[in-house]
């Protein structure tokens, strides 16, 4: 330990480097540690903290002791709680205003959120309410402040709550108020009728299915009854955010290899650095295994404050844009929970610095002496070498001289550049995704509320290219209720509205068909030739033969194309909307006008819609960041191996210096040693990005769009 602490004190600037480099290095990885897992692991922290039920039944409002009556028959049943929540509520404050909003009204018992600022509701504090954290975020509330509640008028903010069961206000388009039942007055509970809302706690989970079908068999009589299981949350996260948390974690193991390269070449150029060291302690007698664990403890006491400094440094990086995101999924950030998975790639880091310097030590020391003391010639070139002449060409040849070296380095810079361009590929594909609907196959730019019969009427505007009905239909799966499907109809051929890659099987060709998405696949294993069969909101139960699988982004997948003639069967309340294709080069501003003129009110068709627009577009943010980080990270990689060569050449440099050489003489001899590690690393970045990093992303986002 002594000779390893004097060695390193007096290499204190080569010290310095190489904990540079390994800093560098575990920077990347505590970005990518800390996003994926905070993203990977952000629900399940929430749910756990809210107490999230299992399952939850909304419907048509009917009194305490008829909805107990039900509850009260199930089985499997371990806790229950009832709640009335109205929406359309009017909410006022110096933040910001909405005639949207929801309110819920709590009763005594569990509660299925968690309060993360303030305090919880109570009954002696009847004035007080709590408000969700993506309305306090965006309207800058606190607790406190005040907030106007409809009717109730100013009451007073107690806390800050959050629930996993929907994403936050803005994305979601109604913030939520929570209030206590005291705060109401007893006529606006209309006679009684004081719950439309049972959250349901299962004594076994895994028997919830059973649960289910008990619910609905419960369920006779009440109207607009829909369930929401904890698996059904899930998947509307993964509606907004499933394909970019799958790549985030894909970009965390990329970065993940990416760094072990960078620290074994790093390792490996400071074992080059130490060559003359090596070669005297050979000969004066040192072992090859003395010289080796040397090395290898100089390395540990290196990579331990730098590693944990790189990673800390990480970790502060990624934070607060993991933090955003989680906040407006309703998620909760890792917290202190991420020091345990960067503990572990701490001691990693360690491990592989200290046997990538072990290793070329080792061999190093398996020279003779006086081989190992030469190490930093410059060998002479080839005789019809093509080198240029001048310092430029002898920066080339230095750098040639160390062709393991300098190909280490390009490997790096080359990898670090591949994951680069795949980020900025990302960002731009969740750019076009927030605009244009081609990006996820839908052919059609407008929609409007309007019945089915008058698509004709709209097909007859000038500028509109054709005109059809839609439907879309939310369900859950008949076999697993708590898997949610949903079912998108046209009459006759969908494919010139919406045409999602065909990755297996044929398209739709009649009634009882269907072409499932990949997220139906992956979670209830339908194939073409099985059978899907779903149960609608009215109770009603559809089947349809599965004939092909498409790749959309639409519902993480969880989608399947039909015709309409079951749907209505079962089911004649559904509304259509009717789905405008325009004609090339039509006025979109004169076609919305002419169908405001048939009393319709037009909506533009994004690739994400409307809801979550704007939360795609932090999403590219991070990408962008990420993609920046990572290229200092390679910029700094090449200024590493300039100033290792520098160091090495000090005599060489030196020479040319004394014979007159001016500072941009050897300017331009580091240009030419940077340009070999340059024009060797950027086309294979580019080539590595396109052959192997690309399809390897497009393969994880598989089950939601093709990405090209």
């Amino acid at each position: 330990m002594r000779e390893a602490l004097g060695r390193l004190w007096s290499h204190r600037g080569r010290t310095l480097l190489a904990a540079a480099g390994i800093a560098a290095a575990s920077v990347m990885i505590g970005t990518a540690v800390t996003l994926s897992y905070g993203l990977a692991t952000g629900f399940d922290r929430a749910v756990e903290r809210a107490d999230l039920p299992d399952v939850t039944a909304r419907f048509d409002r009917r009194t305490r002791a008829e909805v107990d009556r039900r509850v009260g028959s199930l089985a499997n049943v371990e806790a229950r709680s009832y709640r009335l929540e109205v929406e359309g509520i009017d909410f006022d404050s110096a933040g910001g205003s909405s005639n949207e909003g929801t309110i819920q009204l709590v009763p005594p018992g569990r509660r299925g959120y968690a309060v993360v600022a303030g305090r919880d509701l109570s009954a002696d504090r009847p004035r007080e309410v709590l408000i969700e954290r993506g309305l306090a975020r965006e309207w800058e509330l606190a607790p406190g402040d005040s907030i106007d509640v409809g009717r109730l008028g100013p009451v007073r903010i107690a806390g800050v709550a959050v629930s996993p069961e929907d994403v936050a206000f803005p994305l979601e388009a109604h913030p939520r108020v929570y209030l206590p039942q005291e705060l109401v007055r007893s006529d606006f509970l209309e006679r009684g009728r004081s719950v439309n809302v049972v959250m349901i706690w299962a004594r076994d989970p895994a028997r919830l299915d059973s649960l289910l079908v008990q619910a609905r068999s419960q369920s006779f009589g009440l109207e607009d009854l829909t369930f929401t299981t904890r698996t059904g949350v899930r998947a509307l996260v993964d509606q907004l955010a499933g394909i970019v948390i799958a790549l985030l974690v894909a970009f965390s193991l990329m970065a993940l290899a990416i760094a072990g390269v960078m620290l074994g070449a790093a390792a490996r150029a400071d074992v080059q650095r130490r060559l003359e060291t090596i070669g005297v302690m050979r000969a004066v007698g040192f072992s090859r295994a003395r010289v080796a664990g040397g090395h290898a403890l100089d390395a540990a006491l290196v990579a331990l404050p730098a590693g944990a400094l790189g990673l800390a440094a990480g970790m502060l990086i990624a934070a607060g844009p993991t933090a955003g995101l989680l906040e407006i999924l309703n998620e909760l950030p890792a917290g202190s929970a991420v020091l345990g998975p960067l503990a572990l790639c701490l001691a990693a880091i360690v491990a592989l610095v200290s046997l990538t310097t072990a290793w070329p030590a080792w061999r190093a020391a398996s020279l003779p002496p006086a081989q190992v003391l030469r190490g930093a010639e410059l060998a002479p070139p080839p005789r019809r070498s093509r080198t240029p002449g001048g310092p430029f060409g002898l920066g080339l040849r230095l750098a040639l001289a160390r062709r393991a070296r300098t190909a280490a380095t390009a490997i790096v810079v080359a990898s670090a550049t591949a994951v680069m361009l795949l980020m900025l590929g990302l960002a731009s594909f969740l750019g076009r995704l927030q605009d244009d609907p081609g990006v996820v196959g839908k052919r059609y730019q407008l929609t409007v509320a309007l019945p089915a019969e008058r698509a004709d009427e709209v097909e007859e505007l000038p500028g509109v290219a054709a005109a059809k009905p839609r439907y879309a239909v939310d369900a859950v799966d008949s076999f697993n209720l708590g898997q949610p499907v949903r079912l998108v109809a046209f009459p006759g051929d969908h494919t010139s509205f919406e045409a999602p890659q065909l990755a297996e099987g044929r398209r739709v060709r009649a009634e009882g068909e269907a072409e499932v998405g990949q997220g139906l696949v992956s979670t209830l294993g339908v194939q073409p030739g099985g059978t899907l069969a779903v149960q609608l909101g009215s109770g009603e139960e559809v089947r349809y033969r599965v004939v092909g699988v498409v790749r959309t982004i639409e519902s993480e997948g969880r989608v399947a194309y039909v015709r309409p003639g079951r749907l209505l069967a079962a089911d004649d309340s559904i509304d259509p909307e009717v789905a405008v294709r325009l004609e090339a080069g039509a006025n979109r501003f004169e076609v919305e006008q002419d169908l405001e003129a048939l009393g319709a009110q037009p909506r533009a068709v994004g690739g994400a819609g409307s809801d979550n627009r704007a939360f795609l577009g932090e999403l590219a943010g991070v990408l962008r960041v990420v993609a920046g980080v990572n290229g200092l990270i390679c910029l700094y990689v090449l200024v590493q191996t300039l100033v290792v060569m520098a160091a090495e050449r000090r005599p060489t440099i030196a020479v040319l210096r004394s014979s007159g050489a001016h500072r941009s003489a050897i300017a331009l001899v580091l240009g030419g040693a940077a340009a070999v590690v340059v024009g060797a690393a950027l086309p294979l970045g580019v080539v590595a990005e396109r052959y192997l990093l690309g399809p390897a992303g497009a393969r994880l986002a598989a089950d939601y769009a093709t990405l090209p």
